[in-house]
Formats: C-alpha cells, structure tokens, sequence
C-alpha cells in the first residue's frame, strides 16, 4: 500500500498545477487570448533574442508581492517532501515490485550515434513516463504545429511553436544553472539520506558523473508543465488539454521516481519555473481587457 505521503505528493503537485492563482491580485487584468490571426514574429531569430528577457523575468518574479503566496507553497511542500523523501521513494518502489511494475527504463533503440540514443522506442510503462519529459516531445509537438501553420497559413500554430521553442531554451538555461548550483545526487547514486548536496562542482566533474549533481530540480516536470501551460494558454477553448497534462506531468513524477532518477522534493519547484516561464512568454501575445481575474 502507498504511504500516506504518497497521497500528499500527488495533491501537492496540483496545488502548484494551479498556484498561478495565489500569484495574482484582485486588481490584475484579465489576459485573454487573441485572436487566431494573433501577431508572431517575423523572423525565427526573435524567438532567441527574447531569451535574456524570459530568464530576466523569471528572476523578478519571486520577489513581487503577488508571488509571497506561491513561494510558501514552494517552499513548505519542497521542505514536508524532503522531510519524507526517502519514505515516498520507498512506497513507491515498494509498491512497484509488489504489483510487478518494473523498476527499470528499456528502450528499442532506432538511432545511435557513438554513446548518444537519438531515437528509440520505450518498452515499459515506467519508459513511457520518463520519455514525456524529455525535451524533444515538446519540440516534436512544435515541429508539427509549425508544418500545419505553413500548410494552412495560420498563425496560432506558428506562434505556439514558437512559444514551446523559445520556452524549452529559456528554461533549459534555468534549470541546468540551479543543478549545477545545488549539486545533489540522484536516489539511485546516493551516498547519504535524501542525497548529498554538493555545490558548484567542476564543469568536468559535472559531465563526467552527472546523476550525482543533477536532480534538483526535475528538468523534465519544469519542460512538461511549461508545454501543458503554453498548449493551454494558446488553445483556451481545449479544456483537454490542461486535464491531459496534468494527468500525465502525475504520471511522470511517479516514473522518474520509480526509476529512482528523482526525489519527490524536486518537484516543487521544477514545476513553479516551467508554469512561470510559460505564462511570461505567452502574455506577450495577449490583449488586456476590463474583466479582472477571481479565483
């Protein structure tokens, strides 16, 4: 049987699903979509150029008044997960080797360049999980949205690709910049409680044993939530898509840690930057109205 906690994780990933609304005040205006001949760029190179503005952004908004909310649930749930990491990452391998839900990734490789996969097919159900968050699911998703925009001279698809392009880059950065700061171990390479954390080390030593450097915080959730957010935001009359994603940033979280890549206080705030930095890349593309938000 899972661990109470378990049950906890799964509301608490929920929670920041929606913390966007304890991020803003009565007064704020209604950001609403605009219409499908919405404005883009006109040249891809916008989309890099707009990078310095998207992590500057992301750095300010921690520490507007709005955020006090958000950044207590961030930090009490990072804080309660820690506290039990260990206990959940248990329940759930535990759980998994009871009801015979492998542990492991397997994957049919397609295509191999020296020690690199670039195409392969995951075999389990855990593989599944973990191949969401991979980076290139969400720039597969632009790819075809950016053939069907030309093919149908629409501009909604060429933006939302756009957005997921520009917001997978931005929040590589961020992500990879807070790993290397944090440096702690993965579960599977731990060599203490909940994982050692061991700032700043080297840029080879980072290469050369990674998973003991990398887990903080989840780079796939923050790439997940970040695509969900973006979909969402630019196809606000698909109500699918936000129960889609959400259902499926869950099922990842489970994966990863049953696979024991991640520790459930990963999470947290993995989610928060991939939520923010969609939202601050899709208002650029929003009209204001008169309507203010209600929670």
């Amino acid at each position: 049987m899972f661990p109470k906690f378990i049950t906890s994780l799964l509301i608490v990933n929920f929670l920041f699903i929606f913390q966007g609304n304890y991020c803003r005040s009565q007064d704020v205006m209604d950001l609403q979509n605009d219409s499908v001949d919405a404005p883009i760029p006109s040249k891809p190179l916008r989309i890099i150029t707009r990078i310095p503005s998207d992590l500057w952004q992301l750095a300010k908004s921690p520490f507007k008044k709005n955020s006090i909310p958000a950044l207590g649930i961030i930090a009490g749930s990072t804080a309660l997960m820690y506290y039990y990491d260990d206990g959940i990452l248990k329940g759930i391998t535990g759980f998994s080797v009871r009801n015979n839900i492998d542990t492991n990734t397997s994957y049919k490789k397609l295509l191999k360049i020296g020690d690199q996969s670039f195409v392969k097919i995951p075999l389990n159900a855990t593989s599944i999980g973990y191949t969401l968050g991979e980076g290139w699911t969400g720039l597969a998703i632009a790819g075809g949205l950016f053939i069907s925009g030309k093919i149908g001279k629409s501009t909604r698809p060429l933006q939302t690709a756009g957005d997921l392009v520009e917001g997978f880059i931005s929040t590589a950065i961020v992500t990879q910049a807070i790993k290397r700061i944090t440096g702690r171990e993965s579960p599977f390479v731990a060599t203490a409680p909940r994982g050692r954390w061991r700032p700043f080390p080297s840029f080879k030593e980072y290469q050369n044993n990674t998973p003991s450097y990398d887990a903080f915080p989840s780079g796939h959730l923050t790439t997940m939530m970040l695509y969900t957010t973006i979909l969402a935001d630019n196809y606000p009359e698909k109500k699918w898509i936000r129960i889609l994603g959400y259902s499926l940033i869950t099922y990842s979280s489970l994966a990863m840690m049953n696979t024991e890549v991640h520790w459930a206080s990963d999470y947290p705030l993995a989610i928060a930057i991939g939520y923010v930095q969609a939202k601050i890349i899709t208002s650029r593309h929003k009209v204001k109205t008169k309507k203010p938000i209600t929670l």
